[in-house]
């Protein structure tokens, strides 16, 4: 094994960060992962459908083996921000020669319109977080009613429909979409876990509505209903009697409430479609309707969370409009636009850099192409000794020993699986995880026994 020559942190623990790390681990990079939750691997431990276990143990092989490598080591239970554990400006302070953030979109994003605080309206990442079992989310409440109103129609639409048509097994679900059947965000494959719910008779209904607008910006409804119904010849048996239903060209304007100030209705302002160079937007008509639910569930994306300490512009990090050190001429470097200077050593990927986009894969190649820009940066440094780097990291680690809270290595988590593996044997189930971090701690020995 090469001797590391540069020391660099990366912060979040996602499939961004964990590709990002191998990248500088292979490039003779000693690289120090700082991740919030106990679990590594963000959304592709807590995103993906709980179901979908040869997908996620295929990605628990690869991430522990990313972690194996000599030159890096993880830290969970630590949060980074301007309130966490550590900042970014403790982190330069304590050594580090570049930062590669990438803790992922962890803040919501809402529409803003009048009854959003009422109760029964809820953000979708709280309950794929909450059916994943993270902490805390894992022990929340939600007072999930009859008729839910989803706002969106991407794959984590699809994921919270499923939970609500084969979990909750509710009385009706309604997709609301600003656009039209044309521009769907959920794949087939996807689809195909609710499409037995689908009524398709509304279906029908729906498109013949809205089929003079679409045909008027150049769209086929024919096309449009043929690529959601083909999700039937693959669908998953039916397990409730959930309608499943659309709501196109719709775009939610207020939520009314009752006597107890509880969902009763969502008024929505119905659209047009129009012509904006090659793309097309929904424009407001001035007429509305309502519909009649009991719950709202916000499926419209994620933003990044301000707390850790850099600007923030259209719900990311903002990243250098000229940067020094592009890949594929994308910028990586992050920027302070007051100031009009790059923020030193740091750089931002994944969703991070762009919220909401793209799945593993896309995270994979970002985290990448992130690490690869801060290597080019760390390439402008000094190299540190051994003994430089080393001292370093004892300084980190005295740091650690001066929280109030035990902080995960590799080794725990590795320690975890196993725990968990024989316990979901014992229970003669596919997959057990714990649902609290104290669970989590004192399977692994990081908290006393009661």
């Amino acid at each position: 094994m090469k001797t590391a020559k540069y020391l660099a942190a990366v912060v979040g623990a996602g499939p961004a960060g964990l590709y990002g790390a191998e990248f500088l681990a292979q490039s003779d990079v000693r690289v120090v992962v700082l991740n919030r939750d106990i679990r590594p691997g963000g959304l592709a431990e807590y995103g993906i459908y709980p179901e979908k276990y040869r997908m996620k143990e295929g990605l628990r092989r690869q991430f522990c083996r990313i972690l194996e490598h000599p030159l890096i080591t993880y830290y969970g239970n630590l949060l980074v921000g301007r309130e966490g554990d550590l900042s970014l400006e403790d982190l330069r302070s304590l050594g580090f020669q570049g930062i590669l953030v990438t803790v992922g979109a962890q803040g919501t994003k809402w529409l803003g319109i009048p009854g959003e605080d009422l109760h029964g309206v809820y953000h979708a990442k709280y309950i794929v977080y909450h059916y994943n079992k993270l902490p805390p989310y894992s022990t929340w409440s939600f007072d999930i009613g009859r008729r839910v109103a989803l706002i969106g129609v991407g794959n984590v639409m699809v994921d919270v429909a499923r939970w609500l048509i084969r979990e909750k097994k509710v009385d009706e679900v309604i997709a609301v979409a600003r656009r039209g059947p044309a521009e769907v965000k959920f794949t087939r494959d996807e689809f195909a876990t609710i499409a037995a719910n689908l009524d398709v008779a509304d279906l029908e209904r729906e498109i013949a509505r809205v089929a003079n607008v679409m045909r008027s910006v150049g769209q086929d409804p024919e096309a449009a209903k043929a690529f959601i119904l083909s999700a039937l010849e693959r669908a998953y048996p039916k397990v409730s009697s959930t309608r499943f239903r659309f709501r196109f060209l719709s775009s939610p304007k207020r939520i009314l409430g009752d006597a107890h100030n509880r969902v009763r209705v969502l008024e929505v302002e119905n659209n047009t479609l129009v012509r904006v160079g090659e793309t097309t937007k929904p424009r407001g008509l001035r007429t509305f309707d309502m519909l009649e639910v009991d719950t709202v569930i916000y499926c419209i994306g994620d933003q990044v969370d301000p707390g850790l300490g850099l600007p923030v512009k259209w719900g990311a990090y903002v990243t250098h409009p000229h940067p020094r050190f592009p890949v594929e001429g994308t910028s990586y470097e992050a920027y302070d636009p007051e100031k009009e200077e790059a923020i030193e050593g740091i750089f931002v990927a994944g969703w991070a850099r762009q919220p909401s986009k793209g799945l593993v894969g896309t995270a994979r190649k970002d985290g990448r192409h992130g690490a690869q820009a801060l290597l080019h940066y760390l390439r402008t440094q000094s190299t540190l000794s051994p003994e430089e780097m080393e001292a370093r990291l004892n300084t980190l680690r005295a740091r650690f020993r001066e929280l109030d809270k035990p902080v995960v290595t590799e080794e725990d988590w590795f320690r975890l699986l196993e725990v968990e593996r024989r316990e979901a044997e014992r229970r003669g189930v596919p997959e057990f995880k714990f649902a609290t971090n104290e669970e989590m701690l004192r399977a692994i020995g990081k908290l006393p026994s009661r």
